[in-house]
């Protein structure tokens, strides 16, 4: 029994952080539960990790519908393990005016960045609770720290996970349980362009590496620390920036990289 590896649960784990996570976690011992609605790309990605010599379990669930939710909690049940680490990592962007945007669209932003992650984190803290023993790595973003100009609604999603957790923080502080704000800037995967965002400027601008956003949040997560803006030390910068910038500046400086043509030639 002292052989058993620990279990990690990944969301959002088919590419991106969320894979560079999940490959990160299986290299430092775990055996994983990931999950992603596209199911070919999450049983890529699973043969990719299981290189690792790790048991992976692939859970293809849409997390913005609660009933796929809960069957994903409950794959994690299933395996008769504690999970000892959940990293809620499941997200996604629009871009664009809001006066303009599909309502659909927006919703599926509150679904699947807040919805579901209060939804795991329910299920899986009163787990965690029960052992007194748990880390949890939720993904939040540097865009947590300004009023998002043509991408409002993913903004806000992320600055309520950014209280979210802090506020999980405060009331779990005097247990075996932590969790971790995994803070990124923008990032080498598929986001900018699902979010139709590919003429902005950030969507054509140089980006950080997925891998050493994973291992900086996994850092984190292991040392215990409350959040971390991760990447490269210009991202970094930024948010040390964010501290002190007014909002109404953040909310210009946001608007000239993401206002859709910003990235267009001259």
């Amino acid at each position: 029994m002292n052989d058993i590896k620990r279990l990690a649960l990944v969301t959002g784990a088919s590419s991106g952080i969320g894979l560079e996570l999940a490959r990160q976690l299986a290299e430092r011992g775990y055996d994983l539960v990931i999950n992603a609605e596209d199911g070919p790309r999450l049983e890529r990605a699973a043969q990719q990790i299981r290189v690792a010599g790790t048991v992976v379990h692939t859970v293809q669930a849409d997390l913005r519908n609660y009933d796929q939710t809960e069957a994903l909690y409950a794959a994690v049940t299933a395996t008769g393990r504690p999970l000892d680490v959940a990293v809620l990592n499941a997200g996604v962007g629009q871009g664009g005016a809001f006066t303009d945007t599909d309502l659909a669209d927006e919703l599926e932003i509150v679904d699947l960045n807040v919805r579901s992650t209060v939804h795991l984190a329910k299920r899986v803290l009163r787990d965690m609770a029960a052992h007194d023993e748990g880390r949890v790595l939720v993904t939040s973003s540097i865009a947590s720290t300004m009023p998002g100009s043509f991408q409002a609604v993913y903004n806000a999603s992320k600055s309520f996970l950014q209280s979210f957790t802090q506020a999980l923080q405060n009331e779990l502080k005097d247990t075996g349980i932590t969790l971790t704000s995994l803070m990124p800037g923008p990032t080498e995967t598929d986001f900018f362009h699902r979010a139709d965002m590919d003429d902005t400027q950030v969507g054509r601008q140089d980006k950080d590496d997925p891998a050493q956003v994973a291992r900086q949040g996994l850092d984190a997560l292991f040392a215990g620390k409350d959040k971390l803006v991760a990447g490269s030390a210009k991202t970094k910068a930024q948010g040390l920036a964010n501290k002190v910038l007014p909002d109404k500046l953040k909310s210009e400086v946001h608007r000239k990289m993401a206002e859709p043509g910003s990235g267009e030639e001259d």
